[in-house]
């Protein structure tokens, strides 16, 4: 039994992810943006703890996680919560690139930062949960794409960091998944969503549990996976 943090356990892939620990007798830290979504998530993953703190509002963070018990010992922190805006680099106001920098890259960083004690008394693992767009951009892209490169950086530094003290960092880039974001996506392309033709949440989980169990003696630094043409 493995103690695992999860963010965006509320839908999509990090619903999936929780559902498959949940159900294999792991033990499950979920964050919350509020109260009422961290009660929805006690009712849905009965036994699992709950965090409260805005991936939002980095600076609050701190305050926010200071307030509430943590495990002393965390086997795996994986981020997936995220959010993604689509518009002109000429339209973009500053308010949509701060939350997409905010929830996707700062806010990741600083309960990372917040939570590596208790990884490192597990030599355990931290898990990004990145976008096909952490590698390239297109045209409409630019901001989310920026949050999701950065998030990259963001993996890469902490693995240089962390390898002494045993602790593993790994990135998933999946493409295009059928989520809620991808609709929402589809809506602000203006276009149809058939979810039939992107990758299924449960495939990108097992991605990701493939990289969280492998043994001790090895890892999966990057892994991207793609919908079949």
């Amino acid at each position: 039994m493995a103690t695992y943090f999860v963010t965006g356990a509320g839908s999509g892939i990090g619903e999936v992810l929780a559902t498959r620990l949940h159900a294999r007798g792991d033990l499950l830290v979920l964050l919350a943006r509020n109260e009422e979504r961290a009660r929805q998530l006690r009712e849905r993953f009965p036994g699992a703890e709950t965090v409260v703190a805005d991936l939002a509002e980095p600076l609050r963070i701190a305050e926010a996680v200071g307030e509430q018990r943590l495990p002393s010992q965390i086997d795996a922190l994986v981020h997936v919560a995220g959010v993604c805006d689509l518009g002109r680099i000429d339209a973009l106001p500053v308010s949509t690139w701060q939350r997409q920098l905010d929830v996707n890259l700062v806010g990741p960083a600083e309960l990372t930062r917040l939570l590596l004690p208790a990884i490192r008394a597990t030599r355990g693992q931290v898990l990004f949960v990145n976008s096909g767009a952490g590698l390239r951009t297109a045209p409409e892209w630019a901001a989310y794409a920026a949050s999701k490169h950065g998030l990259k950086a963001l993996a890469d530094g902490l693995r240089g960091e962390e390898a002494a003290n045993g602790v593993r960092v790994s990135s998933i880039f999946p493409g295009r998944t059928a989520t809620p974001m991808q609709a929402n996506v589809h809506e602000q392309e203006g276009r149809p969503y058939d979810p039939t033709v992107y990758i299924a949440p449960a495939s990108v989980v097992t991605s990701i549990l493939t990289m969280l169990d492998l043994p001790r003696d090895a890892q999966i630094p990057e892994l991207m996976i793609r919908p079949n043409d």
